[in-house]
């Protein structure tokens, strides 16, 4: 099939005024060489791909969203054991949801998991809508994820747009126009709206396709383009500039916090604390957290007992770098840890998976 891509404009580059939007391309010729090199090249062995049952797909697409498969395919059988169904979700206790979903990080997705289940059952029976648009009503489906769930399970023409997805098409359709503005983004929407293929019973392996394109060839750095069905039509190859794209000027700035992790043990058990329902780890149990060592040194003064420096912790978050700074000390009496350090429990360090806790924190009490 002849190639269907336009050239780019002579530099390369357009005025900021003008951002390139993407040169055109028919939905026949993209779509038809995704879905021929899904079905040759893509992959095909992960547990979910063999699922048209909207809950699994459902899980893994939650799981996917900013963790590498990998890791997700261990928790994802595992999750399953737990909760086989939407209704053993929707009936389990959120404490048993976060212990299950504990090391995947970003806990806003099981938080949301558990509460999606529970609209499910008693908003639509028990089954998930069969559109993208009734899918995106439920708590934490976006979009993309609404669309992946409703092409995989229905075969609905609903396009997708996750990161890998935008990086994809903004290389191969040249578009420059950044998207960290709002009306920019509509406008790759849109034109990935026009690039869906024309039979519905394409759709999952299409969006397979899209998918494994980004996970596996159009990589955010050195993309194998030679690998890529697209590349003939692929105006940032053409260019020889493919990370350029895609363009998203507005960045977060990082900070850095610091703090003194309280590790009381006491009889096999260590006092933990549950987070807040908002903000970092919320709603995971957690060690005390002091804002210096002399505040935590004021607060294990009055048991007498001594104090062992544990590894520093360097922990990554979205927004912000993590230094934390474990001390443990063994306690002879419990007698006073609550009117210390305020509400919290102790949990037997044989029983920890029962609980929810920080990737960090189960990896230091671990190695105990």
């Amino acid at each position: 099939m002849s190639a269907a891509v336009s050239p780019p404009a002579p530099s390369g580059r357009t005025p900021a005024s003008a951002p390139d939007t993407g040169a055109t391309a028919t939905t026949a010729s993209l779509a038809e060489r995704v879905v021929t090199w899904q079905r040759t090249q893509g992959r095909h062995g992960l547990p979910w791909q063999r699922e048209r049952d909207p809950y699994r797909v459902w899980l893994s697409e939650i799981m996917l969203q900013q963790t590498q498969v990998s890791t997700v395919l261990t928790y994802y059988v595992r999750f399953l054991e737990r909760f086989p169904d939407v209704a053993a979700l929707a009936r389990a206790a959120l404490d048993d949801v976060l212990a299950a979903w504990a090391g995947l990080g970003y806990y806003s997705r099981a938080r949301n998991l558990h509460r999606c289940a529970q609209a499910v059952m008693a908003e639509h029976g028990g089954r998930f809508p069969a559109s993208a648009e009734q899918l995106a009503t439920l708590p934490g489906i976006g979009r993309s994820t609404a669309a992946a769930i409703a092409a995989f399970c229905f075969g609905e023409r609903a396009a997708i747009l996750d990161g890998n997805v935008k990086r994809v098409l903004t290389r191969v359709l040249g578009f420059s126009a950044d998207l960290a503005v709002a009306r920019h983004e509509r406008g790759l929407w849109a034109r990935a709206c026009e690039l869906l293929p024309p039979a519905s019973a394409d759709m999952p392996t299409y969006t397979q396709g899209l998918m494994d394109l980004g996970a596996t060839v159009c990589l955010a750095r050195k993309p194998n383009c030679l690998l890529c069905p697209l590349q003939g039509d692929c105006v940032a190859r053409r260019e020889g500039r493919p990370e350029a794209y895609p363009v998203k000027t507005r960045k977060l700035k990082r900070t850095r916090r610091e703090h003194w992790w309280l590790w009381l043990e006491h009889a096999g058990a260590v006092w933990l604390q549950k987070r807040p329902a908002t903000g970092v780890w919320a709603g995971l149990w957690s060690l005390p957290l002091l804002d210096d060592e002399a505040a935590l040194g004021a607060v294990v003064q009055r048991w007498q007992v001594p104090v062992e420096p544990q590894p520093l912790i360097e922990h990554a978050l979205t927004h912000f770098d993590w230094t934390l700074h474990p001390r443990r000390a063994v306690l002879d009496s419990a007698e006073g840890v609550e009117a210390a350090l305020g509400p919290g429990r102790w949990i037997a360090l044989d029983a920890l998976d029962t609980v929810g806790l920080p990737a960090p924190l189960k990896k230091l009490l671990a190695a105990r």
